[in-house]
């Protein structure tokens, strides 16, 4: 008999939890055994159309502001109890709040709570600061399961009050096959910004944010071009671009106007990660560091600092000893002047290990087990 399972999140534009939703419900509902349908507490999103597109059923309840969080968490129950599922999973705090509250008050048997989140109390907002502390005592009454993307986030969760004995950690996965990409669409994209073969480039992708630590990567470049002054450093993600006048203001305090390309949002970040020789991740948290698993499967050299789960993804000696100018810029300049077949060993080895601990299949029957 096919189970059916009702997600509910807070919104489903382009985000990790959103991104991974979409995976595990797309390959989930392939195997015949579960049937996926999607609440989105806001509006449909990227994420919604895309699902819609491919047969899922997604509902959008059109939360606005606070004072309409009555009126949806209604209509929330409504729905449930026409959906009748035989498990609801929720996404990140307002969903395992109103979702949870919502699925035990009519009945659920199965609820799982989804954190995504290492410390909250970095770049998230007063509001959501507190609801994690709601959400914290609720977790002993609410929900049946936990699962947390990163170890880190569920040791930090148990030592904000959560329910220890419901947690576990099931990673984000990794679709492979969809990650793939050519050393000619790295190529096409280094042409697009007038970036030579030979050029060496290093990279990064994540949106411009203060938890993301764009700063410090300017930093580091400032002071890597002192010995290498021909190096390339390429930003790719969400308000990295010319536009901003933050970022613009450190590359041009360092003289660093030459040495960037500046590339925005992208849909094609597979092809952008083949264009870079050594990928850096420069964050001050993370959970579950998704890009890191999606530079490694690019084959390209991965530095990063030591944050979330990054040591389950990388070897010791790609993560910085310190989480700062001279430990990212030492680690980074170290393989400048490695040989490329001890390069290229490593990476082999940091992929071989996503492949068999990450791969989609892996976390779907994870979570498989778990329904």
């Amino acid at each position: 008999m096919t189970k059916k399972i009702t997600h509910v999140i807070i919104g489903l534009n382009v985000g990790g939890a959103e991104l991974m939703l979409k995976r595990l419900v797309l390959h989930s509902q392939k195997t015949g055994q579960f049937q996926h349908s999607v609440i989105s507490l806001t509006d449909v999103g990227i994420i919604g159309s895309d699902l819609q597109n491919q047969g899922v059923k997604v509902y959008s309840l059109g939360m606005k502001s606070i004072a309409s969080v009555p009126k949806v968490f209604l209509q929330l129950k409504k729905l449930l109890k026409e959906l009748r599922p035989d498990v609801v999973q929720t996404w990140m705090y307002h969903a395992d709040f109103l979702g949870g509250l919502a699925a035990k008050s009519v009945g659920v048997d199965n609820i799982i709570w989804g954190i995504r989140t290492t410390d909250v109390s970095q770049g998230a907002s007063k509001q959501t600061v507190h609801l994690s502390k709601i959400c914290a005592k609720l977790s002993y009454y609410v929900p049946d399961s936990i699962v947390c993307a990163a170890h880190v986030s569920k040791d930090y969760h148990i030592d904000i009050g959560y329910d220890k004995s419901k947690m576990i950690v099931i990673p984000n996965g990794f679709d492979v096959e969809a990650l793939s990409s050519t050393k000619e669409d790295g190529l096409n994209i280094r042409n697009q910004f007038d970036l030579s073969p030979d050029d060496i480039v290093i990279g990064s992708v994540g949106r411009f944010n203060p938890v993301k630590n764009q700063k410090l990567f300017v930093e580091v470049a400032s002071t890597l071009v002192k010995d290498f002054p021909g190096l390339k450093f390429m930003l790719v993600g969400r308000d990295n671009d010319s536009e901003n006048k933050e970022l613009m203001s450190w590359i041009k305090q360092y003289n660093l106007l030459d040495n960037f390309r500046l590339l925005g949002q992208r849909n094609d970040v597979p092809k952008c990660l083949k264009a870079i020789d050594i990928f850096c991740l420069h964050s001050k948290t993370e959970g579950f560091p998704n890009v890191v698993g999606e530079a490694i499967l690019s084959d390209t050299t991965c530095v990063a600092t030591n944050v979330g789960d990054v040591k389950v993804l990388l070897d010791e000696e790609s993560i910085a000893l310190s989480n700062d100018v001279i430990g990212v810029s030492h680690t980074i300049r170290k393989y400048l002047t490695y040989p490329k077949d001890k390069l290229l060993k490593k990476a082999n080895e940091n992929k071989h290990n996503i492949i068999t601990k990450y791969s989609m299949k892996v976390i779907i029957d994870k979570f498989h087990s778990l329904y």
